[in-house]
């Protein structure tokens, strides 16, 4: 069924919001400055390609106020603005009762857009 779930998800647009977080991911590593930013669109990248039968989770590793620092510095330059309109997209989707599962995927995608760092895509 992931597959399945997967395979419609890439027709019906996964593949075109993976490549522009991939487009988006190339432009921030341009710089030294945004090479870390660059790795979190990456990792949007890769969870908005395939995003059934992944799993968001915080990572166990301490990893200090940096982590805290760079998603304050995400959501104010625009992480918000990502994380809103995949929310928006998942409940365009939860009116439906055939969208629900992509819905929750938009959800899955708008929980890890608003604060990327120090989570992982299992």
């Amino acid at each position: 069924m992931k597959i399945l779930g997967n395979i419609i998800w890439v027709v019906f647009g996964g593949l075109f919001l993976a490549i522009q977080y991939f487009i988006s991911s190339l432009l921030l590593m341009i710089t030294i400055i945004g090479i870390p930013f660059g790795v979190q669109t990456m990792k949007l990248a890769g969870l908005a390609l395939w995003p059934f039968g992944k799993e968001v989770r915080t990572k166990e590793q301490g990893t200090g106020c940096l982590s805290t620092g760079m998603n304050l510095l995400w959501i104010i330059l625009g992480g918000w603005l990502i994380a809103l309109e995949h929310a928006f997209i998942g409940i365009i989707f939860f009116i439906t009762i055939i969208g629900i599962p992509f819905g929750k995927q938009h959800f899955k995608l708008a929980a890890i857009a608003l604060t990327p760092f120090g989570r992982e895509v299992v």
